[in-house]
């Protein structure tokens, strides 16, 4: 009874470690086995035979597509054992086919094909029981259907019938996909009888669980299925077959493989299917598919069935993609997952070949999660996502600029400024990267420092990017351009207008082709009011670009600087032919509309750009209805004409209420679907909103094409004429505040504010539709209509009611109904907010000089000079006071400077075409 115990004892642990691949303890256990019966001679026989040339694969691995390699003096005792096994005829029946499947691996080895089918053939293959097989037997078959695949693609067809060709085929694929299934559920068992040998394991030290290994065959069977699939043109089949495999339960040993086929079967729904031939997990895969190959035809289910099958994983309430782009992204998500918790972080040299491998397979997967999240514009998510990858990112460029890029989309402009500079660490002879940081410092931050040190990198390069040092001025002369406008005192406006000028003129030296540099070097002289040479310049521009909104935006400009108001309103509107929702156009149409056609026609542009506005965003207020209707719906529902249309008497306190309540616009609520991003605008919240100084920039990122006024990441005050850097808590009715109490209060909402609040979002479409309502304001005040004026302003003031130019507003409005102290109290609130205002400063000194203050008159006037020395209306106001006080040869040259700029100075400043890279 003791024997028979130890044998059953010996023969158990065998069987464990041929399941485990211990074969290093097989010959061990063979002369145990050999010692306790003579009978037992064979099977020690096979064993040996068995491990020796498991040992010997192990030493010499396989490799995919490799030649034959005909016979290996190491393999000859592994002949020997396995024929003496077989020869001899005592082994049980199972036990001689474990060695002709043993001895048919040693033939395909060894390069003999034919000799391998023709074992498997006799060995009965097809009638090996799974069920209650050990594991080490699975394995064996796993491997025996692989490696008769294997042969059947190295032996050619006899004959080159197609039938038989696809026959063939069709064969192969089967041996693979068997190998894979039956390979999978070896690995599930294995791994339970593992983890169960560990829970039932005495507390006395043992031997450590044994890491299993693929190895050539396993693998072959699980990876080359959908490979052939593919090849084959059989689309719908391959992405079958890799479901099947990701639908399995996870090993630890498959889980490379797992992400493996996860990414690649992301890749194709990516790149190889569309919406229209998607069908989701849990569905029957389409009889006919335009996915397939229409010379081949088969069916798209399995032609074999197995009496055992590998568990999937299965419940109520699993998640099942329903589009391909929802698939492909839950593939690229748990893939990333993997790839994460996997990483080899080490800087060791031992480890420097693994480290390489995952940062490879890692970066591959953000490729794809790149192009999946960006067919969506989730640039957020893909930010957030690139952010996990900088653990692998040690000095690794391609992370580090993909990085960069995805916040520059989502729009995150100051982290990918710095993220930039890293980049331009890693890779300092590309001049990309610094215009791309000069291109965000320019345009949405408005870091003009930062951009200068930016385009002086890419000028001062040298030879080496001499195809990016036009690019280089431009930058330069852009940012020159900019501190000039920001500039508070003259001389340094001066200086750096030329400078600008300088860097402008370079540029087009060197790339005369470019309209960019013909057009801003006729911006830049234009802004400097030399006209006649700014008119050439812009003429190259429009050569080089015929169909360029800016440029013909700037050639409208400068014929309204001529007088020509006919002809700049023809230009106006053949770019609106080209781009009807460009609102900076149509904005500068309101003017030109005002002094050519009457104030009708600009009215009328006014409504236009109202219905403009409700049909790009569609947005609407369902609670409209009656007297409390909102005045932008019922304004485009009416079929009159605006000045003619009777709006509500904001003197009335009781209208004014009502208006107040019900002509705002809805906050909006659109929640930010995982795959569906519309990004509806929402209503801004007066009485916490901020907009920070370094988010002076936004736009829509959904798929959807926007209206192109914010179109280069401009700054708002350069499309809204100084329209409010900040909105502030509450509007002030009261002279009583300190104008610096106010703009502490602003300033200390703004700073809590800005490292939270978007560069880029939904407040763009509230500020064009506020800038509509002041346009209107605009042009009623010009007629001489108050109310109307009034009504319009309140609009605008319900959005942001701490604009410094709805505030300004207010003031003429005020000042058009005779109450010149409420006017000056509007001014003196606007100019707190925005101390630079130069309308709201040039009306303060005129109401200033009618009650003959006229030295703090003077004062302001003065100041308002230096902001801007270009404003004929200020230096008339200047004379007027010095006139006053008795200064008459003062007055007179002031009065002399004011002709001449009038003589020059274009219907809407030039300045409010976009400047940006």
């Amino acid at each position: 009874m003791a024997t028979r115990k130890a044998g059953s004892r010996l023969e158990t642990e065998i069987e464990r470690c041929r399941s485990e691949s211990q074969w290093e303890r097989i010959p061990e256990l063979a002369r145990q086995l050999s010692a306790k019966l003579i009978a037992h001679d064979d099977m020690a026989e096979l064993l040996l035979g068995e491990a020796k040339l498991e040992q010997y694969l192990k030493v010499h691995p396989l490799r995919q597509g490799a030649s034959p390699r005909g016979p290996r003096p190491q393999l000859t005792e592994v002949r020997k054992h396995l024929t003496a096994a077989l020869d001899r005829g005592n082994l049980k029946s199972e036990f001689l086919q474990e060695s002709s499947l043993v001895l048919a691996k040693l033939h395909y080895v060894e390069g003999d094909y034919d000799g391998a089918l023709s074992l498997y053939a006799r060995a009965g293959l097809e009638d090996w029981p799974l069920a209650g097989a050990p594991p080490y037997r699975l394995r064996m078959a796993a491997e025996a259907y692989a490696t008769q695949g294997l042969c059947l693609e190295k032996l050619p067809i006899s004959s080159s019938t197609s039938s038989l060709r696809g026959d063939r085929e069709q064969d192969i694929i089967t041996c693979y996909e068997k190998a894979g299934d039956i390979a999978l559920l070896y690995l599930q068992e294995i791994e339970r009888v593992i983890l169960s040998n560990i829970q039932n394991r005495s507390p006395k030290p043992g031997p450590a669980p044994h890491d299993q290994e693929l190895g050539f065959f396993l693998e072959t069977g699980l990876q080359r299925a959908h490979v052939l699939y593919f090849k084959n043109g059989s689309l719908t089949r391959g992405v079958g077959r890799f479901r099947e495999l990701l639908r399995a339960v996870e090993t630890r040993t498959t889980q490379n493989l797992r992400m493996t086929i996860a990414r690649q079967l992301a890749e194709i729904l990516l790149r190889g299917m569309c919406e229209q031939s998607y069908w989701n997990p849990l569905e029957d895969p389409p009889c006919q598919s335009p996915l397939d190959d229409p010379l081949r035809k088969g069916a798209n289910t399995k032609t074999y069935t197995l009496t055992r099958k590998a568990r999937v994983y299965s419940g109520e309430n699993i998640f099942c993609p329903q589009e391909n782009t929802e698939e492909a992204l839950l593939l690229l998500l748990i893939s990333e997952s993997m790839a994460n918790r996997d990483a080899v972080l080490s800087r060791i040299p031992e480890h420097k070949s693994d480290r390489l491998i995952s940062l490879q397979s890692a970066s591959v997967v953000y490729d794809l999660l790149t192009i999946a999240l960006g067919r969506r514009g989730q640039y957020e998510m893909l930010s957030e996502c690139l952010e996990r990858a900088m653990k692998f990112a040690f000095e690794e460029f391609h992370l580090w600029y993909q990085f960069a890029l995805s916040l520059m989309a989502a729009g995150k402009s100051a982290r990918a400024v710095k993220v930039l500079k890293e980049c331009i660490r890693l890779k300092p002879d590309d001049a990309a990267i610094p215009l791309l940081a000069a291109k965000l410092c320019v345009g949405s931050l408005h870091w003009l420092e930062e951009a200068e040190k930016f385009a002086k990198t890419v000028v001062d390069a040298g030879e080496k990017t001499s195809e990016f040092k036009a690019k280089g001025y431009l930058a330069l002369g852009l940012t020159y351009s900019l501190q000039a406008t920001d500039a508070s005192l003259r001389g340094v406006q001066e200086v750096l207008q030329r400078k600008a000028l300088l860097a402008f003129q370079r540029a087009h030296s060197l790339s005369p082709t470019d309209h960019q540099a013909a057009f801003y070097l006729a911006l830049q002289l234009a802004i400097s009011r030399q006209i006649p040479e700014a008119l050439g310049y812009v003429r190259q521009a429009l050569q080089l670009q015929g169909d360029d909104a800016n440029s013909l935006h700037l050639l409208a400009l400068l014929l309204s600087a001529q007088k020509h108001y006919h002809d700049a309103l023809n230009i106006i509107d053949m770019a609106l032919s080209e781009y009807p929702e460009n609102f900076i156009l149509l904005f500068s149409k309101v003017k030109l509309e005002s002094l050519s056609r009457g104030p009708d026609e600009a009215l009328l542009t006014c409504k236009h750009m109202l219905q403009i506005w409700k049909s790009c965003y569609n947005l609407t207020n369902p609670s409209d209805s009656g007297r409390g209707s909102s005045l932008l719906d019922r304004t485009i529902a009416d079929r009159r004409q605006l000045n003619t249309i009777t709006l509500p008497d904001f003197s009335d306190p009781e209208t004014v209420s009502d208006s107040s309540s019900s002509s705002s616009l809805p906050r909006t609520e659109s929640p930010l679907h995982l795959f569906l991003s519309p990004h509806l605008p929402s209503h801004p919240k007066t009485e916490t909103f901020v907009w920070p100084p370094a988010a002076r920039s936004v736009s829509d990122p959904g798929p959807r094409q926007e209206p192109t006024l914010w179109k280069h990441g401009n700054s708002p005050e350069v499309y809204f004429h100084g329209f409010p850097s900040l909105f502030s808590v509450s509007s002030i009715h009261a002279t009583s505040v300190a104008a610096s109490r106010v703009e502490q209060a602003l300033s200390e909402v703004a700073s809590s504010l800005q490292s939270s609040a978007p560069k880029q979002g939904p407040l763009h479409p509230w500020m064009t539709l506020a800038q509509i309502w002041l346009h209107a304001a605009e042009v009623y005040i010009g007629i001489g209509k108050p109310a109307e004026a009034m009504a319009c302003t309140q609009e605008a003031a319900n959005l942001f009611p701490m604009s410094h130019n709805v505030l300004y507003m207010r003031g003429q409005v005020a000042e058009l109904r005779g109450n010149v102290e409420e006017a000056r109290r509007w001014y003196e609130e606007a100019l707190s907010i925005s101390p630079t205002h130069v309308k709201s400063m040039q009306r303060l000194a005129l109401i200033l000089h009618q009650l003959g203050r006229y030295s703090l008159a003077e004062k302001i006037l003065r100041d308002a000079v230096q902001v801007n020395s270009t404003a004929h209306e200020v230096w008339n106001g200047l004379g007027e006071v010095l006139q006053a006080q008795g200064n008459d040869a003062a007055a007179t040259e002031c009065f002399l400077t004011a002709l001449e700029l009038e003589a020059s100075s274009p219907a809407v400043p030039f300045t409010v075409i976009p400047r940006a890279l």
